[in-house]
């Protein structure tokens, strides 16, 4: 039995031992850490630095009273009601979810924008096509990339950004991978981030964006009371003509029948008195339509509070060199470690 419990006692590594043998192979290290330094600062110095610019925004939320309560005394045990209390089909959580969108992508194509050196003035379209550079590693492959696929061209049909040329289509992919929207579940902070390679560039599409986010979220909120709002402003251009038409026509009668004393004249003159009062109703109830519609559209008018505007960035973002040399020297001494006592810890490379 004792023999069985020898046996099955597992394996001890000596750390003693696995240090001496480190020790012993430090010449190795020598090798492979300066190796690993060199190459890692060879590779990441033709990664170009890019900038980041960031915009967080506070929209309005549309509660009730009892609602907010009602969220502050949730909020309180964990739970968010946020998404509960709006009746919009559209919710903050969703906004993200604009940049899957070739529209709301396309329509930064034409954003005028211009390097900090003042070098370059142009839209951000062709910044990104022309001015964008990329990574030297990555050079080769785009240029066999560029040999194998067709360089087929477009004709001079009008632009669809549901349907993209081959080159519009990268662009727009490479404003998703630039352009990064969020939404804080519990304040409802709408942040805008923006990667670029020069840091007035960022801060402009960062400020273009913020605008064109505000513009979108405003044109949902009010769209059924603009609509309402033109319903009534027809009606009501209808009825002031209509009223107006009436008017002259009661006031010319008038005046080619002032001497004349016929009971038939006064009869008629009494009817069209009636139906231009009837005109005056309507249009006077339809202008009342129209400034309640209005004001319903100032009313879903959502109001934005920025929190952080978008500032031009003094420092990279990224990449962030020293840690990852550091990393990769770290990674290369853990590896060449492993190697030298390799049998010790029973590894099979």
């Amino acid at each position: 039995m004792e023999e069985n419990k020898t046996q099955q006692q597992p394996e001890v590594i000596d750390l003693r031992q696995v240090f001496r043998k480190i020790w012993a192979s430090r010449r190795l290290f020598y090798k492979t850490l300066p190796t690993a330094f060199v190459l890692a600062c060879i590779y990441i110095l033709g990664v170009p630095r890019t900038y980041t610019s960031e915009v967080k925004l506070a929209p309005e939320m549309e509660n009730s009273g009892a609602g907010g309560a009602l969220s502050s005394l949730a909020s309180s045990f964990g739970f968010d009601l946020g998404d509960m209390q709006t009746t919009d089909a559209i919710t903050p959580l969703l906004y993200p979810d604009l940049m899957e969108d070739n529209g709301f992508v396309t329509s930064m194509f034409g954003i005028n924008v211009k390097t900090l050196d003042g070098d370059v003035s142009t839209t951000y379209h062709d910044y990104l096509q022309k001015y964008t550079q990329p990574s030297v590693w990555s050079k080769p492959m785009i240029w066999v990339k560029q040999l194998l696929k067709p360089s087929g061209k477009g004709g001079d049909s009008k632009f669809d950004p549901y349907q993209l040329s081959r080159i519009e289509n990268e662009v727009a992919e490479a404003i998703r991978g630039n352009v990064k929207i969020s939404v804080d579940k519990k304040n409802g902070v709408i942040t805008i981030n923006v990667q670029a390679q020069d840091p007035l560039v960022c801060k402009t599409m960062a400020d273009s964006i913020k605008e064109r986010l505000q513009l979108f979220i405003t044109e949902y909120r009010t769209n059924k009371s603009r609509t309402d709002y033109e319903y009534y402003k027809k009606l009501t251009e209808q009825a002031k003509h209509e009223y107006e038409k009436t008017r002259q026509m009661y006031g010319s009668m008038a005046d080619a029948n002032s001497r004349i004393a016929l009971k038939s004249v006064e009869l008629k003159m009494e009817d069209m008195e009636n139906d231009m009062q009837l005109k005056f109703n309507t249009y006077t109830s339809m202008n009342t339509q129209l400034q309640a519609a209005k004001a319903k559209v100032q009313e879903r008018t959502p109001v934005f509070t920025v929190i952080k505007g978008a500032a031009v960035p003094v420092k990279p973002s990224g990449p962030k060199r020293m840690i990852f040399v550091l990393a990769i020297t770290i990674v290369t001494f853990i590896a060449t470690s492993l190697y030298i006592v390799r049998k010790d810890l029973h590894f099979q490379f």
